[in-house]
């Protein structure tokens, strides 16, 4: 999984953070303990020694340290079993003033060698979900809150489903395709249809539910997107330039891209050659992408270059949606 260094970085503060206000609160509980009962506190001194008095026993040259090394791990054993009798009186368990890891796999590290542990996979998670509400209503956008109720049951003109049956299967696809993320027959998807029809809604879903299973997921519009790609090829600001540099990087290495809405944005040469770069680069990378238009594949022909609209035939599978514009509906019956 490729994740987001932007998302990574929050995430390794949140769990860096947590581990500071656990000492803290530990310190807190030790000062408390000690002023309370001070043999406390001469016993950590004393268990303190001791561990220096082994260290030095076991450097020391020219004599058999272990009668000595004996004795020391007699009395820091004595020590140990006196200060968990003190705790206890005090109402404590005997580990209360040891620094126990939430996360005994990595030691709240958030890493198990050079593998990120599932802590830390668990809060990259979570920090994508965030991220992608910067942009997305992801309270309400999800599958479980997805209707059919806006379809109609009734035969459309020139289709062989009804819309809502229609909808029934492109629902089904989309929620296997998030829940298989990276094991679905097809990494691909172009959303096709009409505005109001449900390409949106499903594109966050689909959003949400992949970046809750760990995979770093980037979503933003045709015209957003472009924009940026604008910036780091122009800019002569060098910081924004920076910004945008870094954005694109983005685009290109992320595990899921959702491109929402393709088609809105002001189509020049410069993006006809973005969308082309885009598109080649993550099938290249074999990085899976979401498209969602209201463009056929026909009008995608029509207003890109002939290599893009190849690609996205060929290696994108097709979901055309249609029936009656749902936000018409809804403001209907308000």
């Amino acid at each position: 999984m490729a994740y987001d260094p932007i998302v990574l970085r929050r995430a390794s503060q949140r769990l860096e953070g947590t581990k500071k206000e656990r000492q803290e609160s530990r310190e807190a509980l030790r000062r408390d303990l000690y002023s309370r009962c001070p043999e406390l506190g001469d016993i950590d001194r004393q268990l303190k020694g001791t561990i220096l008095d082994i260290i030095t026993s076991s450097l020391r040259k020219g004599s058999d340290p272990s009668p000595a090394l004996q004795v020391i791990r007699d009395k820091n054993m004595d020590l140990q079993r006196r200060q968990a009798q003190l705790l206890q009186e005090l109402g404590c368990p005997p580990d209360a003033l040891e620094d126990v890891p939430t996360c005994k796999k990595c030691g709240d590290s958030g890493w198990v060698g050079t593998h990120m542990c599932g802590c830390l996979k668990l809060l990259c998670a979570q920090e994508q979900v965030k991220e992608l509400s910067k942009l997305l209503d992801l309270g309400e956008q999800s599958f479980d809150s997805f209707s059919l109720e806006w379809y109609s049951p009734l035969p459309w003109p020139g289709e062989s489903l009804s819309p809502k049956e229609n909808m029934e299967f492109i629902y089904d696809f989309c929620l296997n395709y998030a829940q298989k993320f990276g094991k679905f027959l097809f990494p691909n998807l172009f959303l096709t249809g009409d505005p109001g029809l449900g390409k949106t809604f499903l594109s966050a879903c689909i959003a949400r539910t992949v970046a809750e299973n760990g995979f770093s997921v980037v979503y933003d519009t045709a015209t957003n997107l472009f924009a940026r790609f604008e910036e780091q090829k122009f800019s002569r600001d060098v910081q924004e330039g920076k910004g945008a540099q870094e954005e694109t990087r983005r685009y290109l290495g992320c595990d899921l891209l959702i491109l929402d809405d393709l088609g809105s944005e002001f189509t020049t040469p410069f993006v006809q050659s973005a969308l082309y770069t885009l598109i080649n680069t993550r099938l290249t990378q074999s990085r899976a992408t979401v498209v969602s238009s209201n463009l056929s594949m026909d009008g995608v022909r029509a207003r890109y270059n002939g290599q893009t609209a190849s690609r996205l035939e060929g290696e994108y599978r097709v979901l055309r949606f249609y029936g009656e514009d749902v936000r018409l509906q809804r403001k209907r019956r308000l």
